[in-house]
């Protein structure tokens, strides 16, 4: 089955879950990542019960805090 990762068509096995393609795609800290799924962030509780569907798009986000401002006070 073909799916749209990151903008990048990618071949995955017919009826995984969204949960299944973190561990096919070798998702490196899949605890901190966030999913899309054709424009709609799902829950962390929903991967598992979130099946993919041929051409879904699906985005594979990490949210990364930190930085130092240049701000003069």
């Amino acid at each position: 089955m073909k799916l749209i990762v990151n903008g990048t068509d990618v071949q995955v096995s017919d009826g995984i879950n969204v949960s299944r393609l973190l561990v096919e795609r070798k998702v490196r800290l899949p605890d901190m990542v966030s999913v899309e799924l054709n424009e709609t962030v799902l829950q962390r509780a929903e991967f598992e019960t979130t099946p993919l569907h041929e051409g879904d798009h699906v985005e594979l986000l990490y949210f990364m805090g930190g930085g130092r401002g240049t701000h003069a006070v």
